[in-house]
């Protein structure tokens, strides 16, 4: 697996829950501030970044009625440099029985440090590998509450919750945030009237052995410790199907046998959600196993790989918690400062789901909610700073992180056209280097280039490490021959961005019911723009389908007209000088020259003198083009 340095991973906490408006998405960013806020103190445990894990066994003893678990955690793993002992990840409240290593008792020792340090039973060499087991039980610490036991509707129900440092706290595990585990199996051993659920497909049967019943599952892909979930109570079984020919897996729904009924409705749009992201992106990336949720109590989601657990099932939050199988446990992000690119992304992703399924205006109102919160202040950028890494509100803004990161995107989309920007996602998604492990801001950004042909360089300085928005002045101005100027003017609502770069749309409109759009490509202030428009507008609207953020824009007709029909040309005979005389406040853009026969034999640009001296004598043509339109013209050389 590919590793990470100890200053760039301090990371990885990942869930989120969908929106439909701003309430909703201020709600998940509050909730996830409090999961995350106990555990920001947390750092990389340095004694744990010396070997690679690629494969472990997690066998679980529990029954959601006892706060207690018993269990044995084999670890495969690969030195990254000479070992004598290996560290994992434990809370000293659960108590180590026996170490084995390769099948023989080694020494171990659990400290104060929350650290379980296994002395091995000779150097492990740089490239070795090698495989211990541990034996232990335990009341699991409940500081943290990554190990729960509550009741819904009066039966036990006994779930975990450990992003991004909860996991060592119920199983000995390395939590650095660095290193994913290639695969694992899971064991649950429960009493046998209750249903468990973890990650990952199920090889075989439940085996019943007396009054418990143990449970397998199988996953073979690499996934971090705070992803590794399990969950037990008296769940009913709802099954669905996934994918399409050849491509088909199993949807299954752990539901509370009270709510199976009220809620089928509900998930029932998960296989339509699931063929959606599909085709804007690409297969369900854990397609060999399943997906599904699992029911549980605490208040949100959370996106455990294969299987997200849900308090419910509206359709944002499943759309939310599933994009995040794509956004956040395939790729996970870097760091603290690119938590963007997994909320930013399921935000989005949700609001795609609004386009597809409820169509354009709801798409657009639901841009506009998120637009109206970002410019609700004049600062603020979605990437997170060093300097601010210590403030968990800033890290889950729900204003930055999730709306602002999410309407990023959709500026994207807008910059590169539909085709571009799903491609450069697709390659983002399957480049091996990022693929089932971390990316960062500048990943994202090179797939997107790669496929634009241009630098995004001063788009992402514009507008995702630097703050702010613009506003818009826009002025449009009908001119002949089916013509209109239009002129872009903004202010910056931080100083931190001097000028955003960005194509505007706007729509124009036309007395007898005619409509236009047009995009333009707004790279400097005062910009002037000259337009096909085949009819006279009455009226203009900036960006009508919402796709630009930005605040208190104002977009108006100048009814001013310029008379193309003073323009005139004068012949100087004594030394040929050609010069064109038009009117104040039209630009010459082109003139090309003809003879009598239709032979063009210039070109020029912006000049309005010409020196004919070595022309023929007789009668020429010239074609001017000017933002106020086109005119021909005539003239005799003598």
């Amino acid at each position: 697996m590919k590793k990470y340095l100890l200053y760039i991973v301090q990371i990885l906490m990942v869930s989120a829950h969908a929106q439909k408006n701003v309430s909703q998405t201020s709600d998940i960013a509050e909730l996830e501030q409090k999961l995350a806020a106990k555990k920001m103190n947390l750092s990389v445990n340095p004694n744990t970044q010396n070997y690679d894990l690629t494969y472990q066994k997690l066998e679980f003893t529990v029954d959601p009625a006892q706060y207690f678990i018993s269990g044995i955690v084999t670890s495969t793993f690969t030195a990254v440099s000479d070992l004598t002992t290996v560290t994992f990840d434990l809370t000293s409240q659960l108590t180590v029985s026996t170490v084995t290593q390769n099948g023989v008792s080694v020494p171990f020792v659990q400290n104060a440090n929350n650290e379980l340090v296994i002395t091995l039973r000779a150097v492990l060499n740089l490239g070795d590998a090698t495989t211990v087991e541990i034996r232990y039980a335990g009341t699991p610490a409940s500081s943290e509450q990554a190990f729960n036991l509550a009741l819904h509707d009066g039966s036990p129900i006994l779930y975990t919750l450990s992003e991004p440092y909860g996991a060592r706290d119920w199983w000995p595990c390395k939590q650095d945030l660095n290193d994913k585990t290639d695969a694992i199996d899971v064991y649950i051993t429960a009493p046998s009237q209750y249903i468990s659920v973890s990650n990952g497909i199920e090889p075989e049967p439940p085996v019943i052995k007396g009054a418990d019943k143990t449970t397998h599952f199988h996953h073979g892909y690499p996934i971090p410790a705070y992803l590794v979930a399990i969950a037990v109570t008296n769940y009913s079984v709802y099954n669905q199907q996934g994918g399409t020919a050849p491509n088909q897996y199993p949807i299954i729904n752990y539901i509370y046998p009270e709510t199976l009924a009220s809620v089928k409705t509900q998930l029932d749009q998960t296989p339509l959600i699931l063929n959606l992201y599909e085709s804007l992106f690409e297969i369900y990336p854990f397609h060999t196993e399943k997906y599904g949720h699992a029911q549980f109590e605490w208040g949100g989601g959370m996106e455990h790989t294969t299987v997200s657990f849900m308090i419910s099932f509206d359709r944002d939050l499943i759309a939310h918690e599933m994009a995040h199988q794509w956004f956040g446990d395939k790729i996970t992000c870097g760091a603290w400062n690119d938590i963007w690119l997994n909320e930013g992304f399921a935000t989005y992703l949700s609001a795609l789901v609004i386009e597809n399924f409820d169509g354009q205006n709801a798409f657009i109102s639901e841009k506009n909610k998120m637009i109206n919160n970002i410019t609700s202040k004049t600062n603020g950028a979605v990437y997170v700073t060093d300097g601010e890494l210590s403030d968990v509100n800033r890290i889950f803004s729900s204003r930055l992180t999730y709306n602002k990161g999410a309407m990023v995107l959709n500026m994207l989309r807008l910059k590169l056209g539909d085709d571009l920007f799903f491609q450069g996602i697709k390659n983002y998604l399957k480049d091996l280097n990022l693929a089932y492990k971390y990316a960062k801001t500048p990943d994202l950004q090179s797939h997107l280039e790669a496929v634009y042909g241009h630098s995004l360089t001063e788009f992402f300085n514009d507008w995702v490490y630097n703050q702010g928005y613009p506003s818009y002045t826009i002025t449009a101005q009908n001119l002949e021959s089916g013509q209109a100027k239009f002129t872009i003017t903004q202010t910056q609502s931080d100083p931190s961005v001097s000028f955003f770069e960005m194509p505007v749309p706007v729509r124009v409109f036309g007395s007898g019911g005619q409509q236009l759009d047009l995009v333009l490509n707004n790279t400097v202030n005062g910009e002037t723009f000259t337009e096909n428009v085949p009819f006279a507008i009455t009226s203009i609207a900036f960006d009508p389908e919402k796709n630009i953020i930005s605040k208190s824009n104002s977009a108006t007709l100048n009814r001013k007209k310029f008379d193309l029909k003073a323009a005139q040309l004068f012949l100087n005979p004594a030394n040929n000088i050609l010069s064109l005389d038009i009117p104040g406040g039209i630009t010459l853009e082109k003139a090309q020259f003809y003879t009598m026969t239709g032979q063009k034999i210039k070109t020029t640009d912006s000049t309005t003198v010409w020196d004919i001296n070595s022309w023929s004598s007789g009668v020429y043509f010239v074609n001017i083009q000017t933002n106020a339109g086109s005119k021909k013209l005539k003239f005799v050389k003598n």
